[in-house]
């Protein structure tokens, strides 16, 4: 039964994805609203398909129906829930089936938002974009990637279940949806850029259309970036959160061209600038997800997230190929029409600091892109493996970072147009205080280096900002200015500089040792004394957890330990954190105890402000539902209350702005 469901809702998907994009053209090229609402209907039947599909293999899994080959091959009847759940991602097959959910949902959002207005070309085009990538992506689960093929279990038979390493931790369930949800979004900017650039209709109507979705897909991508750190975090036991490991690279690279396209969008909204770099930055975004795609599920790199060797890839490589012809094609064939009518008059401006902005974030993408795909082309053009390792990219992109530090403390108090000197040093009182007072704090607790400390003033100088801008904006408005898209924004920055300060105090004062210890034994390593208590023993359903007991500081017992799952030989260390505001103890079984009596070996790694990083990432995502909700657009062309006060001299803006 879930086999016939599931290839009935694979197949009904395709054949509406196709319709939609015939009936779509042939409706806006005779101008026939027949053919048009046939076309939206359309997306009800792909939305229909892809659950059809998704609720099969899920039944297959929650039943183990072993007739299934994907459940035979990646589910076990011992996988425990939501485990079982989470399966349907696990594996290459079931990846794409999600990503064709996703896609499908927000298909049937569009065409019901825009429902009303089926005869704008604009809309149509937007569609029939829509239609195409979904077209593409059925085809992958109906042909190179099909999860519904047959298997004729043996009397008894067991799957493996999946990969250990995805049963180890709750955020297996959120962590690949999160990042799928921020993936696929990018589609409906994506159309509607597609659709802009075919009909001529290139000024602010098209963004005023589409920034919602755009952060939405943000906040997801955010999510779930933030979600695999984590995982990783807590899973994997190296002490460590982000490796520059090439899929989390790819994970990264569309976050980087979306968050250029954010801040450069609200140029061309308020002075008709910057239409190359916004187009260019949101086809960018979604041809990246592709690639990152191709890179996740093909094979063709080496990667603790990444699928097996698959025939996948050369179907999304052509993919790719064709979004970034067809994005260069258009965005060169309307050249004429994309001409900004307006120009920077003063790189010491809200605009010029924008496109500073763009500059640094087009450059550390770029770098990532190159230290992730190089060892791809070696290989191809010389048959060599290689690999670009962690200190490529942080030595690349550590001056890029403090860069943009420096950027989210200057860019939010810079008038449109053009600012005086006097009138930034004014503004910037406040938050040169806050970084100054930064710097000190960390030097009197103990911080030692030029890097972070550096990192330090600069998280304080973009706060000072940022609280500024929050506080200026409740003055003027009341609670009601905390929403809506420049405090939204704000708050996003905050989030920002709780990251990049965690980011700079754990990389930097990052401690690390191995304690081999008998029951009962007490060492001591940075400050904290760690005593070994025993070892204990959790069976599981699927799994025998062997712990070794730790306490720290007298706290506890920690529990870090070694899972072995019954199917394969796999074992798999089960870390242990103990965590504070100002520092984690990571700790993680190296080598467990041979006999009763004898030593065991733990890895004890010492980081301070780790939880900021998951605090940061909270906040954003705050900040970005804050940035959607309220706060209505000014027309463009209105002064700020900040702007009003630029055009005052210095003293009567002193009082106008604080």
């Amino acid at each position: 039964m879930s086999l016939a469901l599931g290839r009935a809702g694979v197949t009904l998907g395709f054949i509406a994805a196709l319709w939609g994009v015939l009936s779509m053209l042939v409706g806006i090229a005779t101008h026939n609203r027949r053919y048009l609402r046939v076309g939206l209907w359309c997306a009800a039947g792909v939305l229909g398909g892809a659950v059809l599909a998704v609720g099969a293999m899920e039944w297959a899994l929650l039943t183990d129906d072993f007739t299934v080959s994907y459940v035979a091959e990646h589910s076990s009847t011992e996988t425990p829930f939501p485990f079982d759940v989470a399966t349907l991602w696990a594996a290459l097959e079931g990846s794409i089936l999600l990503w064709v959910l996703v896609l499908a949902g927000f298909i049937a959002l569009t065409a019901h938002r825009f429902r009303h207005r089926i005869d704008d070309p604009l809309v149509g085009w937007a569609m029939v974009t829509l239609f195409v990538v979904a077209t593409f992506f059925f085809f992958l689960v109906i042909g190179p990637a099909a999860p519904f093929g047959s298997f004729d279990p043996p009397l008894g038979y067991d799957g493996p279940g999946p990969n250990p390493l995805l049963q180890e931790h709750i955020l297996m369930a959120f962590h690949p949806p999160m990042l799928y949800l921020g993936y696929v979004g990018f589609t409906v900017p994506f159309a509607f850029a597609i659709g802009a650039l075919v009909t001529g209709r290139l000024g602010e109507g098209w963004l005023l259309e589409t920034r919602r979705w755009t952060l939405v897909a943000w906040a997801f991508l955010t999510a779930g970036i933030i979600l695999g750190a984590w995982w990783a975090y807590e899973v994997l036991g190296w002490g460590g959160y982000w490796g520059w490991d090439p899929v989390e690279n790819a994970s990264l690279l569309p976050w980087l061209t979306g968050t250029a396209y954010l801040h450069s969008v609200i140029v061309q909204e308020r002075r008709g600038m910057l239409r190359v770099w916004n187009l260019s930055l949101l086809c960018a975004t979604f041809a990246l997800t592709i690639l990152g795609t191709f890179i996740t599920r093909s094979g063709v790199l080496e990667s603790v997230h990444a699928f097996t060797t698959s025939n996948i890839g050369p179907a999304l490589l052509a993919f790719f190929a064709l979004i970034v012809v067809v994005s260069v094609g258009l965005i060169g064939w309307r050249g004429d029409l994309l001409r900004s009518t307006g120009s920077i008059e003063s790189p010491m401006s809200r605009e010029g600091s924008f496109l500073v902005n763009n500059v640094l974030f087009a450059a550390l993408a770029f770098t990532v892109l190159l230290g992730t795909v190089f060892p791809l082309v070696v290989e191809a053009f010389t048959g060599d493996r290689i690999s670009v390792g962690s200190p490529f990219f942080n030595r690349m992109s550590a001056p890029i970072g403090l860069a943009l530090l420096v950027l989210m403390a200057i860019a939010p108090v810079l008038p449109w147009r053009r600012a005086s000197g006097e009138l930034l040093a004014h503004r910037l009182v406040w938050p040169a205080a806050a970084g100054t007072a930064t710097l000190v704090l960390a030097v009197a607790v103990g911080a030692r280096g030029v890097a972070p400390l550096v990192g330090f003033a600069l998280g304080g100088f973009a706060l000072g900002t940022a609280v500024r801008q929050l506080v200026l904006s409740v003055r003027r408005q009341g609670i009601g200015g905390l929403f809506g898209r420049s405090s939204g924004g704000m708050v996003v920055h905050i989030g920002v500089v709780f990251i990049a300060v965690a980011l700079a105090a754990s990389q930097a004062y990052v401690q690390q040792t191995e304690l081999r210890l008998i029951e009962g034994q007490t060492a001591t390593f940075d400050g904290h004394t760690f005593t070994y208590v025993g070892t204990n023993v959790v069976l599981e359903p699927n799994r025998e957890v062997t712990q070794v007991l730790v306490e720290v500081d007298g706290a506890g017992p920690y529990a870090p330990g070694v899972s072995r799952f019954d199917f394969g030989s796999q074992q798999v260390g089960t870390p242990s954190v103990r965590v504070t505001p100002t520092v984690d103890i990571a700790l993680s079984v190296l080598a467990l105890p041979e006999a009763p009596g004898e030593p065991a070996t733990i890895r004890v790694t010492v980081q301070p402000l780790i939880v900021w990083l998951w605090i940061g990432g909270g906040v954003m995502v705050v900040g970005t539902l804050m940035a959607m909700s309220g706060g209505g657009r000014r027309r463009r062309g209105a002064p700020s209350p900040e702007d009003v006060a630029s055009t005052a001299p210095a003293t009567q803006a002193s009082g106008a702005d604080d």
